[in-house]
This record gives C-alpha cells, structure tokens and sequence, in this order.
C-alpha cells in the first residue's frame, strides 16, 4: 500500500514559506544552530534552498547534549545537504552554568554564539540564526536573551511561523522528523537549585533510554533534591508503568543508576514544566532584550 500524498500548503503558510526564504536570502550567508531539533533542522533546509554553499550548519557538542539528538543533527544535516560543523561546547567550565538558579540556559546559550561566532571569519558567513518560532515567545526562553546579545537572528520568528507551521512545512519538504518530539538538552532535566555535572546529566540520558526502549516516544525524566527522579509520560501511558513487572524492572534500572526515590508524575508529561520553579525575580532578569534582531 502506497503511503498518503502529503498534502499541498495553504495559501498562507505558502506565503510564509516565501517568507522565510526571503529572509534568509537578505542575510547573505548564514550559520544554523542546528540541534536535531525540527525547528532548527527547518531552518536548515530553508538555508540551504535559500543561499546553497552560502549556507552552513553548526551543532554543539557537551555532556548536555543527547547522543541520539547529535546523531540526528549529523543525519539531517547530511540529508539537507547543508555543509556542518560540530562545535564543541564548555558550558560545563562554567560556574553560572553548573549552579543552575534558572538562568542556565543563558549561560548555554551565550557559550554557543560564542564559539560559532569565533568560527565565523573561517567559514565566512555573516548571520548566526536559530529555530526559534512564535511559540517561544510565551515561555521563559533565557537563551533568547543570549541569542539577542549576540545578534542572532530567529527567521522562523521574523516570518510569523507557530510551531504547528514548522512542522507543516517540515512534512510538505519531506523532513523524517516532522512529527519529532521536542528534545531539550539533558541539563534542563534538573530542577532549579539541583547543580548541573556530567555524571548527573549521563544518569538521565541512560533512564531517558530505558522509557524508550519500553516505547515511550515523549518522556522527561526530572531530577530533583535528594536524588529524586520524577518520570514523565503522556497521560494515556501510566497505566503500563504501574504493571508489576515493567514498575519493578524499571525501579531496578533507575536505583542502578544512583536515583534514591523514583516517582510516576500522574499529570503526565509536560513540556517545560521545571520553569514554574523559577523565581519570579530570575524571570525578570531573563525576560528583557529577547526580540529577534533586526538587519542594521
């Protein structure tokens, strides 16, 4: 059985497509931040149909970086046919970075444009961009005041995209992960006030495995004080983890791995939810200078 036509664009996102492409044609040549992620591996292949050999993508590489998620970075970029850079980051040297008090992306962040832009005089190109959409804009994102500190531009966001256009665009060109589930950097797994480490940030990739192999697509595992680990999963999928034999398997995993107390959230998974344990204060700090930069 064949598989269905993907369907045509609507009028408007078409017109935003256009958009898109026009943007990054007046930026002359480009550098992506490419993480993997759909947001920026669209961003990619925009760059690419837009300005060619003009074009290049750069992934970060640390101990808060999945390996799945640079793998797919690797894959896409080769799919796209974009020329990459994997760049590596030492977010982990940084004392502000490993205190994590809720502006540690931030400090992430600021690490990155920091290297691309040391590479910039190399590679030749004169815009940094990144996959930031609409959506973004109704979270606390204080990596967009990074990305504002160093003059990166958000085409996605200056040609009015949401997340669900992303991902239509995405399908029409044929991108494999159109349909991908957002994937964060394994450092925004600890809550607040829980300091950031390597041998933290590898405990949580290898759980995080372990919900997948039971075939959970879309899963967090946080970290909180005293070693606790709460599991996330989409609300339809906490009946299964509660069977007696996946529960006492993946109990043995998890204690294996150094977490003192495991715990099944009953509200299921939610995106971004460690940020409402962010102070009111940090938000404030993190919340100015975030709008996407404009061509001088």
């Amino acid at each position: 059985m064949s598989e269905p036509a993907v369907p045509s664009l609507s009028p408007a996102l078409a017109a935003k497509s256009d958009r898109l492409l026009e943007i990054l044609r007046g930026y002359g040549s480009v550098a992506v931040a490419l993480s993997g992620g759909i947001d920026s591996t669209v961003v990619a292949k925009a760059a690419f149909m837009a300005l060619g050999d003009r074009a290049l993508a750069a992934t970060a590489d640390s101990a808060s970086v999945p390996r799945a998620e640079l793998a797919d970075a690797v894959r896409l970029a080769g799919q796209i046919g974009i020329s990459h850079h994997i760049v590596t980051t030492a977010e982990f040297d940084d004392p502000n970075y490993l205190r994590n008090d809720g502006s540690r992306c931030y400090f992430c962040k600021s690490e990155l444009y920091r290297r691309i832009e040391e590479m910039i005089p190399q590679w030749g190109v004169q815009v940094i961009c990144s996959g930031a959409n609409q959506d973004d804009l109704g979270d606390y994102r204080p990596g967009l005041t990074a990305a504002a500190e160093h003059l990166v531009r958000h085409p996605l966001l200056e040609a009015g995209f949401t997340k669900a256009d992303v991902r239509e665009l995405a399908r029409f060109w044929g991108l494999p992960t159109w349909d991908k589930p957002a994937s964060p950097c394994l450092s925004s797994r600890l809550a607040p006030g829980v300091a950031v480490t390597h041998e933290r940030t590898a405990r949580i990739e290898a759980a995080e495995i372990c919900l997948r192999e039971l075939g959970y697509r879309e899963c967090r595992v946080r970290l909180h004080q005293d070693e606790l680990a709460r599991i996330e999963v989409p609300a339809d999928g906490l009946a299964r983890l509660a069977d007696p034999k996946i529960r006492a398997a993946l109990v043995a995993r998890m204690q294996e791995l150094g977490f003192r107390y495991i715990t099944l959230d009953l509200q299921g998974f939610r995106s971004g939810n460690l940020n409402g344990l962010v102070s009111l204060e940090q938000k404030r700090l993190f919340t100015k200078g975030t709008e996407p930069s404009a061509a001088s």
